[in-house]
């Protein structure tokens, strides 16, 4: 009989073998074809390739630099960003584990006794004693369910690694545009602070001539009215100014260092002038909010496969060794033994569960698939606007650079008509009210340049891998 049942176990877990070297349950990945053109709207379709920028050849400014490290350190958002890392990290290593056998050692003592001598059923109240070293049910992982649950962990470890990329890619971008909306509200404070005491000195000039009997009432009313419109704008401006303050520290995580207020300004510029790019839209791919999308993909792909391989029977092995004795104190001169124990499980009737798992793994992957193809897209948007601004910007502050020019003349030679009398104040207002709104433009202008630049930057920007990988992660990607 003994040799019947191990002839039966044999012959299922031959059939299973050659079962599973017959079938396979994962498909091969595939990257999707990226949707979108193959070339970026450069202005030099010649260019050699190049590789995504870092931050460090984007920011120049040392003081925008140390606070740039400062918010690397101390941004909670990045601090979440990081503690996800290492909670999927942790769940990748549970997952690995499951792929090895676990050696558990287990040691029981039992004393016992009966009431009354010579009971028949005294047998069963002995002392005993037992230690062994054993394996329970340990799945062989022949058709790769464990072993694609194992990967789908893996990816969404490294999705979450390639997140947290994306995450300091973006702080330090934000910082960027902070400290640059700063310093172009520091300078529209600066220019109504000056237009204030321009038109103060106008105001004064305008009460001489009326006293002169030269200027009117008139003349005198609009004067204050446009030295209270500038103070106006003072304010409105220090308001701005503190805001900005505030959305820095805010990024940044802790209080500013001594000097960072003074040292924000729009130029000279803390940027370098221009970043570099090639023609080629493959460089998005190394976006890390893409390969975070493409690392969540082949976690779905992963999981498909695992729900296929739940259809085909799980054979688990149990064994131990150890020593049992009826008395502890000789419990390792007592009998020595072992067992051995294979165990199948083939699944025959569920109500569709394992159908609809499937289904499941497999709707998400098709939702993976779109929010990848989604995320190149976004990328190549990104991109794109960017490089339209890029192609225009320098045109628009060179016309605006005129146009300050041109409106100064003319609201100096507006002043001198309205002195020797030939004009009344109305003109020397339009020429004011014009050559205020030229050099804001002028501002708002270099500081678009200059966002534009960190546009580029989180458009193309990389973030180089650092810190060991776990164990067995080396050579998997």
């Amino acid at each position: 009989m003994s040799m019947i049942r191990n002839s039966l176990l044999l012959a299922v877990a031959s059939g299973t073998l050659i079962l599973s070297g017959c079938m396979t349950v994962s498909e091969p990945y595939e990257r999707p074809d990226a949707p979108i053109p193959a070339a970026l709207p450069v202005t030099d379709p010649d260019g050699e390739p190049v590789e995504p920028v870092v931050w460090e050849d984007v920011f120049t400014a040392p003081e925008l630099r140390q606070l740039i490290e400062i918010a690397l350190d101390e941004n909670r958002d990045l601090r979440i960003a990081a503690a996800n890392v290492q909670l999927a990290r942790a769940q990748y290593g549970i997952s690995r584990a499951q792929r090895l056998p676990a050696v558990d050692a287990r040691g029981a003592v039992t004393e016992g006794g009966t009431f009354e001598t010579g009971n028949a059923g005294g047998a069963g109240f002995g002392d005993n004693a037992s230690a062994s070293i054993g394996v329970t049910a340990y799945e062989l992982d022949l058709f790769g369910r464990v072993a694609n649950l194992n990967e789908a962990a893996l990816q969404s470890y490294l999705a979450t690694e390639e997140g947290e990329r994306a995450a300091k890619i973006s702080i330090a971008a934000t910082v960027g545009e902070l400290w640059m909306q700063l310093a172009a509200d520091k300078a529209l404070l600066a220019l109504a602070e000056d237009t204030v005491d321009v038109q103060s000195e106008s105001l004064e000039l305008t009460g001489e001539l009326f006293d002169a009997g030269v200027a009117t009432e008139l003349d005198v009313r609009r004067a204050s009215a446009s030295v209270e419109t500038a103070r106006a704008q003072v304010a409105q401006f220090a308001a701005q100014v503190d805001q900005d303050l505030n959305a820095l520290r805010l990024v940044v995580g802790t209080d500013l260092p001594e000097g960072v207020y003074d040292a924000v300004r729009l130029e000279p510029a803390p940027l370098v002038s221009d970043v570099p790019l090639s023609q080629s839209s493959l460089v998005l791919l190394k976006r890390p909010d893409v390969q975070q999308a493409e690392r969540q993909l082949l976690a779905a792909n992963a999981n498909v496969a695992a729900a296929r391989a739940a259809f085909f029977p799980v054979i688990s092995l149990t064994g131990q060794v150890g020593y049992a004795s009826s008395d502890l104190t000789d419990l390792f001169d007592g009998t020595a033994g072992w067992s051995f124990g294979p165990s199948i499980s083939l699944p025959i009737f569920d109500a569709g569960a394992r159908q609809s798992n499937l289904e499941v793994s497999q709707a998400r992957r098709d939702i993976a698939v779109a929010s990848y193809e989604q995320a190149i897209q976004s990328a190549f948007r990104d991109t794109a606007d960017a490089l339209a601004v890029a192609r225009t910007i320098d045109e628009r502050v060179d016309a605006l650079g005129r146009l300050v020019e041109d409106t100064s003349i003319t609201l100096e030679l507006s002043q001198e008509r309205f002195q020797v009398g030939v004009d009344d104040y109305l003109s020397v207002l339009d020429s004011q009210r014009l050559n205020y709104n030229a050099r804001q433009q002028l501002i708002q202008a270099e500081l678009v340049r200059h966002l534009n630049i960190i546009a580029l930057y989180r458009a193309l920007g990389a973030w180089p891998e650092q810190g060991a990988a776990p164990a067995g992660l080396q050579g998997q990607n």
